[in-house]
């Protein structure tokens, strides 16, 4: 029975025991929460915000808690904390990480933010072709390019290309505003062709029927000729004086230009003045020949020491012989034309010309000089070449200005077609330089009837002091009101 009543005591005990043990915590904890204001204290390393690079792995700092109050302290071990991500580094933005814990049944957190951001400038790679080597003349031909963002991916599409002289510059943007650019040198830009005139850049030329222009070198770095590249503008008159400008240019096929400029200034020829001969004189003249009656017109005027002039043509190549006697004697030889087509050679300046060198040709190689005397065909006053407006005004300039001399007359014999009787011709020709004391007499050698007139003019002439002599560039031209 006893046992019993000591058993119930030390139960009674137990329990007062537990019971103030009970009290005590939760006094403990009543005074820490109440009295300590118990709580939880987050230590982080790093910033609460930080700033991570598009694509990069974000790396935790570190952080830990730990319960303190106001009168004990930081108490105990690091609390454990339970993290919670709310995003990630593969898109731009932001995102928070949470992290949790727990004291006296009471749960606390904090967060840090991350802010991925892109400041990655895009990547741009030139490409290169094998054994590509541009030139100048064709300018370069893109050999490639791409451009690679590491957020926004290929950007190649968007890059612009800006091309200089000498180089090439390649930019891009990405969204975030990150800008790459890169240049690609042009080394090649830097040597031009060698271009350059030949002879000087200022010419000053004689009037004349053609110009040679001296020309120039085009040529690349690689020493290929681009001559027949070259654009050629402008002209020179070389029959008319004046000042003249040709332009050279050479193009690129990227619209890059070197560009010569020539000036050239034709000058009048010098020519003397006309001298009146002394005395009285008559300077007979022959137009078409050489032909059949030409040798017995030379022993005539051989025969009488009587000089004449010769304005020859291309019509009878069996003759030519005659002109090189005819100088050989002492007379004058002069062009007169090679083919006596009116419609031909006063179909332009370069067609009178082309027909007056043939027969200046023939002259020199019968003479061994060329001549310059020239008789128009049916004269200066000729009105046959108004086909062509205003011809014999310029040709008679231009052929002055080359130092050429033209030669009219102020006496017909009218073999011409008026007549075809010797005595008619004979006639008409001391008619007509009686009443002159300086004559120019036009006749045709070609013509029998009026070669047959010639010694009786010359008896004549000799028998009232005349002298016959052959035309120079100083002796009366006889010019004639030009027409056309």
């Amino acid at each position: 029975m006893e046992n019993k009543k000591n058993m119930a005591r030390k139960r009674r005990m137990g329990l007062i025991i537990l019971c103030a043990v009970l009290f005590f915590l939760i006094g403990t904890i009543l005074t820490a929460v109440l009295l300590d204001k118990r709580r939880v204290k987050f230590y982080m390393t790093g910033d609460q915000e930080m700033t991570v690079e598009f694509g990069e792995e974000f790396k935790e700092p570190g952080i830990y808690a730990v319960s303190y109050g106001d009168l004990f302290g930081e108490l105990g071990p690091h609390l454990p904390i339970k993290t919670e991500c709310h995003g990630n580094t593969t898109s731009l933005g932001s995102y928070d990480i949470i992290y949790k814990t727990k004291s006296f049944f009471i749960e606390y957190t904090t967060k840090r933010t991350i802010h991925t951001v892109d400041t990655t400038a895009p990547v741009i790679e030139l490409k290169h072709k094998d054994g590509y080597s541009p030139d100048w003349l064709s300018g370069y031909e893109e050999e490639g390019f791409t451009a690679i963002d590491t957020c926004d991916g290929d950007l190649t599409d968007k890059v612009e290309r800006r091309e200089y002289d000498d180089h090439i510059v390649y930019t891009v943007k990405d969204k975030s505003g990150n800008t790459a650019s890169v240049t690609r040198k042009l080394e090649f830009l830097n040597k031009p062709p060698e271009f350059v005139l030949l002879g000087e850049s200022e010419l000053t030329v004689p009037a004349s029927m053609s110009f040679d222009d001296p020309g120039f070198t085009a040529k690349d770095a690689k020493g290929n000729d681009l001559s027949s590249l070259v654009e050629i503008s402008g002209e020179v008159i070389p029959y008319l004086a004046g000042t003249y400008e040709i332009t050279y240019i050479l193009r690129s096929e990227s619209g890059n230009e070197l560009k010569l400029v020539r000036t050239v200034t034709v000058l009048p020829a010098n020519t003397p003045d006309e001298v009146s001969p002394d005395g009285k004189v008559i300077y007979l003249t022959f137009d078409d020949g050489p032909g059949p009656y030409t040798s017995a017109l030379l022993d005539v005027l051989a025969k009488y020491n009587a000089k004449a002039t010769f304005f020859v043509t291309g019509a009878y190549p069996k003759y030519y012989p005659m002109i090189a006697r005819a100088a050989s004697e002492g007379h004058a030889i002069g062009v007169h034309t090679y083919s006596h087509s009116y419609r031909e050679i006063y179909s332009g300046e370069q067609a009178y010309f082309d027909d007056f060198n043939k027969m200046q040709a023939i002259i020199k190689e019968q003479t061994g000089n060329y001549t310059k005397l020239f008789r128009f065909p049916g004269g200066s006053s000729n009105t046959v070449s108004r086909f062509n407006e205003g011809i014999m005004s310029r040709l008679a300039a231009a052929m002055t200005d080359m130092g050429y001399f033209y030669f009219d007359w102020n006496i017909a014999s009218g073999d011409a077609g008026e007549t075809t009787k010797t005595e008619t011709v004979a006639q008409n020709i001391i008619n007509g330089c009686s009443a002159r004391r300086v004559s120019v007499v036009l006749q045709h050698d070609i013509k029998d009837f009026s070669v047959n007139a010639v010694e009786k003019v010359l008896i004549w002439g000799l028998n009232n002091g005349y002298s016959f002599c052959a035309l120079n560039t100083s002796s009366p031209t006889a010019h004639h009101p030009i027409a056309n």
